[in-house]
């Protein structure tokens, strides 16, 4: 569905930024009277977190019993991609925490004057307190209430019994996948409201605050592209230790996929290009192209992660909130589930970066604003995860002992057009 004049939704949503901005400067104070549309927006995503947790989680689950998920290469896939998620995650936490982004945003800016703080530091420090509060006493209150850890708990439960089921457990599957199918449609009729509630939210920030927000708007994408850059390098660090390899022939050529990464912003779309140039021209195994690359595409989103522990951290700073260790944990839990979740879903930071934040009881107001610019970041986002994605097949390929040597470290100039196929 086009609206605008066939304008693309990332575009619509940067057009909504930039009237709110203007509208904001012209109407002053009197622009809050149009934020309850920017609040009709936030709760059409409030109303969507929990379904999408518990399909995702669960299809996702499921759907990966198809695979060979005993195997070594499996269980050594799984592994990798949650170290580098984990180390994601804890990249964005600490490029927020020093370049701090969202010191200097006031509260009022983003909530009514009767708002109160959220009292999140009040969480008990003991880590048994939390595993006990992550298994619902009841599955249907839990998913009623929003407790976003306690759902997720029970979606993995249900996916790893659903597949204990076997044949039997089928049907419930095959209904379980409509139903996620019915949420991502919801999602994308949800995401056409982005640029009224980019622009409604905008326009309120930018009455109350003035150009000031855009100033720590700034700081905020400038955390986010130094931390991606750190993560860019880290993976050829890993290649050098795990993989014993220069990592130079893989940034070289890398280049192909990583250029329509950007421009498509869908690690989804650039897969058939990544396995090509994986496959044929860095010499990865076909067993691995064919099985890691797809799964990384599925549960691996580095540069999601990234953004999620910012983005945690710039809401942090914004309500002056000390977090204790057992918040950090939940932030690098949430996010990581996060990222996960995110793949494949239109404006899927929008999503979940609510999770995140609604597990640490912090009100998600404000994530519009970041709508604004989230396009642009989705193209630095894309080309992290994707890239990832290719690091670490190359990694596993190269343990396993099935890596052409040779053809990885002959240029892509010198190579000769007899590609083989990957499927």
């Amino acid at each position: 569905m086009k609206r605008w004049f066939g304008m693309k939704l990332w575009k619509q949503v940067l057009t909504g930024l930039i009237a709110g901005i203007i509208v904001g400067m012209v109407l002053g104070e009197k622009a809050s009277y149009i934020k309850p549309l920017g609040d009709f927006f936030i709760r059409l995503i409030q109303m969507i977190i929990v379904p999408l947790i518990f399909f995702s989680l669960v299809t996702g689950l499921t759907g990966m019993t198809d695979r060979v998920s005993l195997s070594r290469v499996a269980i050594k896939s799984v592994i990798a991609f949650f170290i580098t998620t984990s180390l994601a995650i804890t990249i964005g936490m600490l490029a927020g925490i020093f370049f701090e982004p969202g010191v200097g945003i006031s509260v009022s800016a983003l909530h009514s004057e009767n708002f109160k703080l959220p009292e999140v530091g009040a969480r008990v420090l003991e880590l048994t307190t939390v595993i006990n509060d992550t298994i619902p006493n009841n599955a249907l209150s839990a998913l009623v209430t929003g407790n976003i850890l306690q759902v997720v708990f029970f979606s993995i439960f249900t996916g790893v019994i659903l597949n204990m089921l076997g044949k039997e457990g089928e049907p419930m599957i095959r209904g379980l996948k409509v139903g996620a199918r019915l949420v991502f449609k919801m999602i994308s009729v949800i995401m056409y409201c982005a640029p009224y509630g980019a622009f409604a939210l905008t326009a309120s920030v930018i009455g109350k605050q003035g150009l000031s927000a855009l100033q720590n708007l700034s700081t905020l994408v400038f955390t986010l592209l130094s931390a991606m850059t750190v993560q860019y390098i880290i993976f050829g660090v890993l290649i050098a230790i795990f993989g014993r390899l220069s990592p130079f022939p893989f940034y070289r050529k890398s280049l192909e996929y990583q250029a329509l990464a950007f421009s498509t912003s869908s690690s989804k779309a650039t897969l058939p290009t990544t396995m090509d140039v994986c496959l044929n021209k860095m010499g990865i195994s076909k067993n691995s192209t064919s099985f890691v690359l797809p799964l990384g595409a599925a549960i691996n989103m580095d540069g999601m992660a990234i953004y999620l522990g910012i983005c945690t951290m710039f809401f942090v700073q914004i309500y002056g909130i000390q977090l204790t260790t057992v918040d950090y944990i939940i932030i690098m839990l949430t996010s990581t589930l996060g990222s996960i979740g995110a793949a494949g879903i239109p404006g899927g930071t929008l999503i979940m970066l609510p999770m995140v934040l609604s597990a640490l009881n912090l009100p998600i107001e404000g994530i519009a604003f970041i709508a604004g610019i989230d396009r642009v970041l989705d193209m630095m986002r894309t080309t992290i995860n994707i890239t990832g994605d290719a690091t670490i097949t190359l990694i596993i390929d190269s343990s396993e002992g099935t890596l052409n040597k040779k053809l990885y470290n002959t240029p892509s100039s010198k190579i000769l057009d007899n590609k083989e196929l990957f499927i």
